[in-house]
């Protein structure tokens, strides 16, 4: 029986290691993107822009576009931003996927990252196909609203706070 291998040998093991398989991260990934551009195609072909549908007191159905980034960010712009975020989203879609190809034994990590994966692949294609992206949630209280929504940017905003935590939770774990 061997004894333990010196730290470097370790190392290049790692290292020389395969990449972890990547392809129930992208169809997670797809599902994101297949169920978001369903309801989008729902809401565009059922509602009328700017139509309502009350659902809840602080909740409505509703058909919104957005040209600018989160919170409309740039939406009052000429037209520009649309191919920056497309662009944008793109290469956070590439860099996330050699990101999701590399990481091994990270599953909380690599959730967060497809379900950032999916939602910004669904606001691209929108971006491509529409001009926008297509918003249809609705929530508010009163007179305070909160800016509409679609299924990527839950996508984009639970992954978000799904690699938060991870990193809270990895920074609190004693290293070997």
């Amino acid at each position: 029986m061997a004894g333990p291998a010196p730290q470097g040998a370790n190392a290049s093991a790692a290292a020389s290691a395969p990449p972890a398989k990547v392809g129930r991260w992208l169809a997670i990934a797809l599902a994101i993107i297949v169920l978001d551009q369903l309801t989008k195609v729902y809401f565009n072909t059922s509602y009328q822009y700017g139509e309502r549908l009350n659902l809840l007191p602080f909740f409505d159905f509703t058909l919104l576009y957005n040209r600018g980034a989160a919170f409309s960010f740039l939406a009052s712009e000429e037209g520009w931003q649309r191919w920056l975020f497309t662009a944008l989203g793109i290469v956070a879609a590439v860099v996330i996927t050699v990101i999701l190809r590399r990481t091994r034994g990270q599953p909380r990590f690599c959730l967060a990252l497809t379900l950032i994966l999916g939602g910004a692949i669904g606001n691209v294609i929108d971006r491509v196909v529409y001009g926008h992206v297509v918003d249809f949630l609705l929530f508010y209280w009163r007179d305070w609203y909160f800016p509409a929504f679609n299924l990527a940017d839950v996508g984009i905003s639970c992954g978000a706070v799904l690699l938060v935590l991870d990193e809270l939770l990895r920074a609190r774990k004693p290293r070997a």
